[in-house]
């Protein structure tokens, strides 16, 4: 763990991603790199030189997914955490009956996320990709779209003023997270 601190810290300092008084919602999935995130973004927030403050957030796409084991695990860390309830698997395969769906997903679960994190007071939403995703999206780029497009350690959101999305584990090879 101490590896995945120690990168994940250098990544925040060399592309400036944290300011004091940010208020980072992390989109917490139940994977491993979404909830190894919020552990190093918790421990770090307890004695970086930025004072900022951390808790997770969850879309519930309609699934019935059991979050008390994430609960708990937020409750150990001193974190907030929130349950965004969404009809998303019901848009999109029942109502529009998407035969290809991921497009249309992502951006929905992009908007709710943004949307929530909003109102809950935070100006910035951290995602557990790793340097593993941003090789691997890069690549699948030039193959499959025939573009060299990476993926950003920050990004700026254009329908949510004020928002910033944030990639604190840019620099932590996914075989560190699974250590």
């Amino acid at each position: 763990m101490k590896k995945v601190v120690s990168l994940t810290r250098r990544a925040i300092e060399q592309y400036n991603m944290i300011e004091d008084g940010d208020k980072i919602a992390v989109g917490v999935s139940g994977g491993k790199d979404s909830l190894v995130l919020l552990n190093v973004l918790a421990e770090l927030s307890r004695y970086y030189p930025k004072k900022f403050t951390v808790m997770g957030l969850t879309l519930d796409m309609g699934y019935d997914a059991d979050y008390s084991k994430v609960q708990k695990m937020c409750d150990d860390l001193g974190v907030e955490y929130k349950v965004k309830k969404t009809n998303i698997k019901e848009i999109i395969f029942d109502i529009r009956k998407e035969s290809n769906p991921c497009s249309l997903c992502a951006k929905m679960r992009r908007g709710h996320l943004y949307s929530k994190a909003k109102s809950l007071g935070c100006n910035k939403i951290a995602l557990g990709h790793h340097f593993s995703d941003v090789v691997e999206t890069t690549v699948m780029s030039m193959f499959y779209g025939a573009q060299l497009q990476a993926m950003p350690p920050k990004l700026h959101s254009q329908n949510f003023e004020g928002m910033e999305l944030i990639r604190p584990m840019y620099m932590v090879k996914e075989a560190d997270i699974k250590a």
